[in-house]
């Protein structure tokens, strides 16, 4: 069935809470995004024909014990673990399942239920030596040495120290991202945190790894989102043409020899495999980042969304820095970067990060954003990444 288009039809999520903070099990933050994803589509569970599942830190088949909420239809259920890009993994395998022409509607869940503190280097406690993102910490150590602060702080810091040094990118302007982030979740009500900073406050905050301070990294967070993904045939059919948000492009990139063979934790922490999902994913469409209007990208730490910019095509190497001064991603700018407050403020669970990132497009691109709503919003992209490594860049169009 070469040319099926795919379409999202329904979107919701769960306010993303600070672990703890709330009591509820991973299954009800599941059932809570996917019933408002449903609900948003105006469709029963009953029409859905399969049913990717993405999360990191739950036990193996806790897909089915999530979905089996919202109803016991058998269908097939995929637990999906691809890191920090678990969410648009799961949105992937959904698309992919609808445009081959195998099922005409996929419901794509994600969600987290997070431990406090800081994340771990991917050792689980154990011989770091056999963790997946050995070798990426390994180019680190070799480059800056190992510290005593979080790992996955330390590698996107010294990411962050890279590119001060090769580009004099300032404190400022790396704070300048968090800021900026911070006051666009003013208005998102799943935000987990809603506080403005100006930058000051943000370079005055608790330092984690030079030149990140917390205001700059994302927390963990406990939560869930989900998306109802469909056939053209199947959205005629139901009448959902006014709900609809056509999926133009999708690619998935994983790490190549441009991510270890120049040492520089720029490379490790994913820039190039950004870069490659982006391309493809322009050259699929048609459309360049000059066509885009809103974008959701993963602001892990602040020096992520800098690097995201260079990689997209949105300026220059080493530009990011002044695009963010100058306001072009901001509100009145050339693009919105992060309406929702981004992963530093609309927080982080793992699995639920993607999808909640197509959420918030999903509403911007129908114009259902309320106070966040980016005027005239037409075409909207997702960039989301995961350490060790995946990088999923989705082009979303009215």
């Amino acid at each position: 069935m070469a040319g099926t288009k795919s379409y999202i039809v329904g979107v919701g999520m769960t306010r993303f809470e600070k672990p703890e903070s709330r009591d509820w099990q991973y299954w009800d933050m599941a059932k809570e995004a996917g019933s408002a994803a449903l609900a948003d589509a105006g469709i029963g569970y009953e029409l859905v024909e399969q049913v990717p599942v993405g999360y990191c830190f739950q036990a193996s088949t806790a897909g089915q014990r999530a979905v089996y909420e919202l109803g016991l239809s058998g269908v097939p259920v995929y637990n999906v673990n691809n890191n920090c890009a678990t969410g648009s993994t799961a949105l992937m395998m959904a698309r992919q399942f609808v445009e081959g022409g195998l099922n005409d509607c996929v419901l794509a869940l994600g969600f987290e239920k997070m431990k406090k503190g800081a994340l771990g280097g991917g050792a689980d406690g154990g011989d770091f030596k056999v963790s997946p993102v050995a070798r990426h910490y390994g180019i680190m150590a070799a480059g800056h040495g190992f510290e005593m602060s979080p790992p996955t702080a330390q590698i996107f810091g010294n990411a962050a120290r890279e590119h001060m040094e090769r580009y004099g990118t300032t404190a400022a302007q790396l704070a300048a991202v968090a800021a900026k982030n911070h006051r666009h979740s003013v208005n998102n009500p799943n935000a987990q945190f809603r506080d403005v900073y100006e930058v000051e406050e943000i370079l005055a905050a608790k330092p984690i790894h030079d030149p990140l301070t917390k205001l700059q990294c994302s927390p963990t967070s406990d939560g869930a989102a989900a998306a109802v993904v469909v056939s053209e045939r199947f959205m005629v059919a139901h009448g959902l043409h006014d709900k609809a948000v056509e999926i133009v492009a999708q690619a998935m990139t994983t790490d190549t020899q441009a991510s270890f063979a120049s040492g520089s934790c720029i490379d490790v922490v994913g820039k190039p495999m950004s870069a490659a999902a982006g391309r493809a994913v322009f050259e699929a469409s048609g459309l360049g980042v000059e066509d885009v209007d809103v974008i959701e990208l993963h602001d892990c730490f602040s020096i992520n969304e800098l690097l995201t910019y260079e990689a997209l095509g949105m300026c220059g190497e080493g530009g990011a820095g002044e695009l963010v001064e100058s306001g072009a991603t901001t509100y009145g700018g050339r693009w919105v970067v992060n309406p929702s407050g981004g992963l530093i403020s609309k927080g982080h669970p793992l699995g639920a990060t993607g999808l909640a990132q197509a959420a918030e497009l999903v509403w911007q691109l129908r114009g259902e954003a309320g106070g966040r709503q980016v005027p005239g919003a037409g075409v909207g992209l997702a960039h989301n990444i995961g350490l060790g490594g995946a990088a999923v860049v989705t082009l979303l169009r009215r």
